[in-house]
Order: structure tokens, then sequence, then C-alpha cells
């Protein structure tokens, strides 16, 4: 739409040239209040292309490195994660840390305020600014290669899936084929249900229990069978998880890490430098996963 609205902008001007053509029996006051209208929505196009090119320019950011530069683009749809990420390398949170972080075919992994001037061998990942971010997930960004992500605590102690308000990574992956795909959509099915049954389960805990304190195996084994069918009866109705058409193309094509997806919060997207990634990612790494060359960046705005 900016796009459209920055090539008629000429348009426009070829319009204006052209008024002195128009028929005569328009007047003046009608020829002035065309021209009026018309320069308006000349300078509103001036405008938003203006507008537009300083919002792309906002959203891109060089990652440097000894290995060469990444430039990623931050999503417009992720405004928190977008702030936040600007906020901490205008403030040079990022300079001299490392990619401490390094799987081969999975992602590297970087941010850590404790990586900065560390002697070799030891653990890092730890460290972070002090807050998180709520999670901003979106289907439709995906853990595609060259996908710039937040990383996050696990587990049960973040059940609302909050980033770390500093560490990210990029994905490496692999390419996967159609029946890679369709194997890791049953899986992911598979988990799916088994969560949906343990939650059936934890609400019935006080009648499980009740069971248990009178030694009623036979109730308790009656109730499970019960509970079970019910949960599997109401799971029928749910809908399954399957990768999209797009997905499927660009993890077969690209590749990338599809089981993250729905997971951790993708906020931006490599443009340039997945060369560089490459060679980061086939690193040596010590037990820790932490390249035995210390990687470090520095990130700043670009254009």
């Amino acid at each position: 739409m900016k796009k459209r609205a920055c090539n008629n902008f000429i348009k426009r001007k070829m319009i204006i040239g052209e008024l002195p053509e128009l028929q005569l029996k328009i007047n003046n006051n009608k020829r002035m209040k065309l021209i009026v209208l018309i320069l308006i929505a000349f300078v509103g196009a001036g405008i938003s292309c203006s507008n537009a090119k300083q919002k792309d320019e906002n959203s891109l950011v060089l990652i440097k490195t000894d290995f060469g530069d990444i430039k990623v683009k931050l999503y417009d749809d992720t405004p928190e994660h977008k702030k936040n990420f600007l906020k901490l390398v205008d403030e040079g949170y990022y300079e001299g840390l490392l990619f401490h972080r390094v799987i081969k075919n999975f992602m590297v992994q970087g941010g850590d305020p404790d990586s900065k001037d560390v002697a070799p061998g030891h653990r890092l990942g730890g460290g972070n600014p002090g807050y998180t971010i709520p999670a901003e997930i979106l289907p439709q960004h995906i853990h595609k290669k060259g996908a710039l992500a937040a990383a996050r605590r696990g587990g049960p102690s973040n059940p609302e899936k909050r980033s770390s308000g500093s560490q990210f990574y990029i994905v490496h992956g692999e390419l996967f084929t159609p029946g890679k795909l369709d194997t890791m959509e049953m899986m992911m099915n598979s988990r799916a249900k088994n969560d949906f049954l343990q939650e059936k389960f934890a609400k019935a805990k006080a009648e499980l229990d009740e069971f248990r304190k009178n030694n009623d195996q036979d109730g308790f084994n009656i109730f499970v069978s019960e509970l079970r069918e019910k949960a599997d009866s109401a799971w029928a109705y749910q809908p399954q998880f399957s990768f999209t058409e797009e997905q499927r193309e660009l993890y077969t094509t690209i590749g990338g890490y599809p089981s993250l997806d729905g997971e951790y919060t993708v906020f931006g997207e490599v443009v340039e430098g997945l060369d560089v990634l490459d060679k980061i990612a086939a690193l040596e790494t010590d037990q820790y996963d932490r390249p035995k060359t210390d990687i470090k960046m520095e990130v700043e705005r670009t254009k």
C-alpha cells in the first residue's frame, strides 16, 4: 500500500502539470479547489513515503563479529521486544558480549551480560538485565533459518513464556523433508494430548486423593478409567496441530527449527549475513556449547 502511494506521488505531480489542459468550462474557483486538493494529496504522499522510509530504517540492526556482519530486521508487530532491543542497542548494552551458546543445525545465542571478558571454560547463559518481557508469540513468525527470537526460562516456573530482557538467539536450523514434518506433527499432537490429559487429572486430584485415603483401589481404577474416557472424548474435539503450506515450503527449502514454533517470541529475521551465521554455527564448542573461539559482538542501528 505504501509503495503504491509512493508510486502515485509522481503521477499526482504529472496531473498538476496537466491542469492547464483542463476544459475551460471549469471556472477558476473549481480549478483552485482542485489544485488545493491535489497539493494536499501530493504532500500527504510525500510524508507517507518519508515515514515509511524512516520506519524501515528504525527496524534494521547490524550485529558485527569477526566473522562478518549480520543485518536483522525487527518486526513492528512485536513492539515490546522491538522497543527493548533497540533501547539496549542504543545504550551499548551488547558491546563486547559473546555468542556464548552455539549449536549447529539449531541456533546461536547471545546477550548474556555476564559473558563480557569472561575466561574460557565458564558456563554462561544465566545473566539478564533484571527484568523480563511479556511474550509476543504470533503464528505468522516462525523459526525459519535466520529468525531472531528471544531466549527465555522454560518449564513451569515461566508459564506465561515471558522473554529474557536481553538474551536472544538466531535460528540456524536444518532442512526438513515432508515426511519428517509429518512425524513432527504427530509428536507435537501427542505431546499436546498428554498435556491435556494431565490437566484433566490435575483437576480431579481431590477425588483421586480421596480414593487413595480410603484405600479404595477398585474405585480408584474405575474413576481413572472413566476420567480417561471423558478426556479422550473431549480431546477428539480439540483442534490438531498441522504445519501450514507456507511453513512446509520454508522448512523444506531454507530450513529452520519448527518444534520451537509457538513456544518462543520471534521478533525479527536476518536480511543479510546468513553465510556469517553458517560460519559461527560451524565453530568447535566446549561441553557447555560455548565456542572455543570467543565470538564478540558489536550491535548498532543501521540503514
